[in-house]
């Protein structure tokens, strides 16, 4: 099962937070809040981990 670790304000931020959990050996996935939105790179998106990986981010966040 996938939960929700952060939200982004649009892709780049998603990019960004997606490349700083996958460093740290932990898989990511993006879901897009389209909301209507024409433009995939100005949509609001949600970030996803594994649950089994969330102690692990819990950790990698409170260090950085």
């Amino acid at each position: 099962m996938w939960v929700q670790i952060r939200s982004a304000p649009n892709l780049m931020i998603a990019e960004m937070w997606r490349e700083f959990f996958e460093a740290e050996g932990i898989p990511t996935r993006l879901l897009a809040d389209h909301n209507g939105i024409e433009k995939r790179e100005l949509a609001g998106y949600r970030v996803y981990i594994p649950q089994e990986k969330e102690h692990v981010a819990q950790e990698v966040l409170r260090k950085a």
